[in-house]
């Protein structure tokens, strides 16, 4: 079984647009422990029925919290460690360090991050390899490639046996 992390990860949603593709991701936050940041504006509703559907009754385990603009995200959490997750970086995710408490940062599934936020200097730019003259890969199946990169740097050694926190 995977233990809490006594400082959780963050994954941040910068304007998802595909209701289903968040629900995915909440169902992740449920059982990773990872909490959920969601930055507008979004392409539905919070209430929409595919995004509830899509998380099923995992809900109630998810630490959500939305904010309006990107700005108003990086003012709350100013100290964080981000890693902006983009099909144009440089650097393979296999490349960072991951540590407890970093935030996960991933664009739209339509235009992935803003320049403003690759350049702005909130975070490092990490990539997840994939095969020449491919676009990118879906935004669930992406968040959760990197969330379990971040969770076996942290956590895991050898075949999935779990490492005690540091003391």
């Amino acid at each position: 079984m995977l233990e809490p992390l006594a400082r959780p990860l963050h994954l941040v949603l910068v304007s998802p647009q595909i209701p289903p593709n968040t629900g995915n991701v909440a169902r992740l936050c449920a059982v990773t422990g990872c909490r959920l940041i969601l930055v507008e504006p979004l392409g539905f509703s919070i209430d929409d029925r595919q995004l509830k559907r899509a998380g099923l009754d995992y809900w109630d385990k998810v630490f959500l919290r939305l904010y309006p603009t990107y700005a108003a995200y990086v003012a709350d959490y100013p100290e964080a460690r981000r890693w902006l997750f983009s099909a144009r970086a440089e650097t393979s995710l296999y490349e960072a360090r991951f540590e407890e408490g970093d935030h996960l940062v991933f664009g739209s599934e339509v235009s992935g991050l803003a320049p403003e936020v690759m350049e702005g200097g909130t975070g490092t730019a990490v990539t997840i390899p994939m095969m020449e003259d491919r676009r990118s890969l879906n935004l669930s199946t992406s968040v959760g490639i990197g969330t379990y990169e971040a969770l076996r740097q942290v956590r895991f050694t050898g075949a999935g046996r779990q490492v005690p926190p540091a003391s």
